[in-house]
């Protein structure tokens, strides 16, 4: 099923179980064991699907042609972990965190995209934009 939105899907259903978990974690836990769990779960589930991951590239050909993107995706993504356990902890609610996170990244990215991957926007994403600012501003206040 390597379809155009296969990928999609399984990141919304993989958000949705992701965040369910987040806010369903014992509040007396310590976050950073917590973390490193769900990590470890992470590797053996990976380790487990390469077996039905049918590619033509030696693992360790992988391991050797990987840059210092590996370790940024590694701190970006305990950065997002231990920051919406975090939130959930001091009283974010489940329905709000993750749509202000995501719209105010989204904002974030667009010069990104535009000056360091020359990406462009047309008109329709312009007032898209335009309605995600108001929305974040909307979602976000109290």
């Amino acid at each position: 099923m390597k379809s155009y939105y296969f990928p999609l899907l399984l990141t919304i259903g993989g958000s949705i179980l992701y965040h369910v978990a987040q806010k369903s974690l014992p509040r007396t836990t310590n976050p950073l064991v917590t973390m490193m769990l769900a990590y470890a779960v992470g590797i053996l589930l990976f380790a487990v699907t390469m077996v039905f991951y049918h590619d033509q590239r030696p693992f360790l050909n992988s391991v050797r042609e990987s840059n210092w993107a590996v370790f940024v995706v590694a701190l970006g993504a305990a950065s997002i972990e231990i920051g919406f356990l975090l939130a959930y902890r001091v009283g974010w609610n489940i329905s709000i965190a993750p749509v202000a996170s995501s719209v105010a990244v989204a904002l974030l990215l667009i010069p990104i995209g535009i000056l360091g991957f020359k990406e462009h926007l047309s008109i329709g994403n312009v007032v898209g934009i335009m309605f995600c600012v108001v929305g974040l501003i909307l979602v976000t206040h109290k």
